[in-house]
């Protein structure tokens, strides 16, 4: 694992933006946040939502932050931005606390995140990454002020199911760090909470990383597809093409048979793009996430694109993104 920190990406200019710390109040707590302002009044903002597992408002990973890489990039192009710290980051603690589940996680301070947001620009849109883009649906339904939706790598696959699948992938890519075994034990702890009496009482040891029975119950009842398919708000869509998480094959699918016909809705793959919308070459492994990337610029672009459509024809819908 490199030990290289953090440099701004080549398409970042600092001059054109300052940025803020400020806290996020919901009932599970206090996290912190950054909030990133253009110079001048800008007409749009977008509120940044972190992958799973806690993570910090940057999402970092090694020597690379994802989330950093879009504020600065979007900030640049005009849009402010916000982005926050999970409560699971501020407290690893509490995903294995009983009660903890994926909608308490991300929503309450997703919500408080888009109404602090709108207080300092015209329209406010979500974007999520992976299961921030899982979420990202929920959070503009519960939240009408939400302007449109993007959904970067988000997987509509059951997350139980994905867990075996990204197993078995990494059991032959990286066996080290994933051997057969491990991967025996995932199916086993899937096949429980596939059974109609899985309940709050079923034990936390029984299922996948010691997450208590409640937390794969709301996963079981929450549809992504189907919830974003409700909104009647602009809706974009970015997949990596190397993605080994949430896949092309495995999780567009479901986007693109819940939201066919929708003229509102763009759907985009970037084929050399992997989970964190890096780019590179050859069939991506847990080694990509350890070298120091940034966010495709070609990313940065679309989702600047369109965010400003959507702001200029509020009622027409988005212009097609080039």
């Amino acid at each position: 694992m490199t030990t290289e920190e953090w440099a701004p990406p080549s398409y970042a200019d600092p001059a054109r933006f300052t940025e803020r710390e400020l806290d996020l109040t919901a009932a599970s707590g206090t996290v912190g946040g950054t909030l990133t302002l253009p110079e001048g009044r800008t007409q749009a903002g977008v509120v940044l939502l972190t992958g799973g597992g806690p993570l910090d408002r940057d999402e970092t990973s090694g020597p690379n932050k994802p989330l950093k890489d879009l504020a600065w990039g979007l900030a640049g192009r005009g849009i402010a931005v916000l982005r926050f710290d999970k409560i699971s980051f501020l407290r690893p603690e509490s995903m294995t606390e009983p009660g903890f589940t994926m909608t308490g996680e991300y929503l309450p301070h997703a919500v408080e995140a888009v109404r602090t947001l709108r207080r300092h620009t015209d329209r406010v849109f979500v974007a999520g990454h992976s299961m921030g883009g899982k979420i990202a649906p929920l959070v503009a339904a519960t939240e009408p002020a939400v302007a449109g939706v993007a959904i970067l790598a988000g997987d509509t696959q059951p997350m139980h199911r994905a867990l075996v699948r990204v197993g078995r992938y990494l059991a032959e890519v990286a066996p080290e760090l994933v051997p057969a075994e491990l991967v025996e034990q995932f199916a086993r702890q899937a096949a429980v909470i596939d059974r109609p009496d899985l309940s709050p009482a079923t034990p936390a040891a029984d299922l996948p990383f010691g997450l208590a029975a409640e937390y794969w119950l709301d996963q079981r009842v929450y549809d992504p597809a189907a919830t974003a398919a409700a909104l009647d708000r602009p809706i974009l869509i970015l997949q990596g093409g190397r993605d080994y998480q949430v896949t092309v094959a495995d999780d567009l699918p479901g986007w693109q048979r819940a939201l066919a016909g929708r003229s509102d809705v763009i759907i985009r793959v970037i084929a050399a793009d992997n989970h964190q919308f890096v780019a590179g070459n050859g069939p991506s492994t847990p080694d990509d996430y350890g070298r120091p990337g940034h966010v495709d610029p070609s990313v940065i672009t679309t989702l600047a694109d369109w965010i400003d459509s959507c702001a200029a024809r509020p009622d027409e819908g988005p212009i097609l993104v080039r």
